[in-house]
């Protein structure tokens, strides 16, 4: 089957593991959803992630190692919120002095830029615009 916007169904995955608490998802893996899940293992978002490699198609699957904190009772996930920005029938650029701020600084903005994927923060350090993929608080 194929997928229209990989980021969208990588969003998803991530999405619904979390509402059943699922502590891994797996889908399948392209080099935008590595950079996509380094990012959110850096920021602290996730556990952990890798790339697998499987004899079938798809060839690769990406395993995220989704992260939550309290006890069992009040477990909850470290992301509240995941949401698209930019879809294939509606591209959303940004300039570097126009990087929006994702929950008053308490959230990020994930850009595709020139210089690779970047967040929010880093690719105003960086004086990059781009794309923004997405929002994750």
């Amino acid at each position: 089957m194929t997928v229209t916007d990989p980021i969208a169904d990588m969003l998803t995955r991530i999405r619904n593991a979390m509402m059943v608490e699922h502590s891994v998802v797996d889908m399948p893996s392209s080099k935008l959803k590595v950079a996509v899940a380094r990012i959110l293992k850096d920021e602290g978002y996730i556990e952990n992630y890798r790339v697998v490699e499987r004899s079938e198609q798809p060839r690769y699957r990406l395993v995220i190692y989704l992260k939550y904190v309290g006890e069992r009772r009040e477990r909850r996930s470290v992301i509240t919120g995941i949401e698209r920005v930019s879809k294939p029938g509606r591209r959303v650029y940004t300039r570097a002095n126009e990087i929006p701020w994702v929950r008053s600084g308490m959230g990020i903005a994930i850009l595709s830029t020139p210089k690779g994927v970047l967040t929010g923060q880093q690719a105003r350090r960086l004086g990059v615009g781009g794309e923004i993929l997405c929002y994750v608080w």
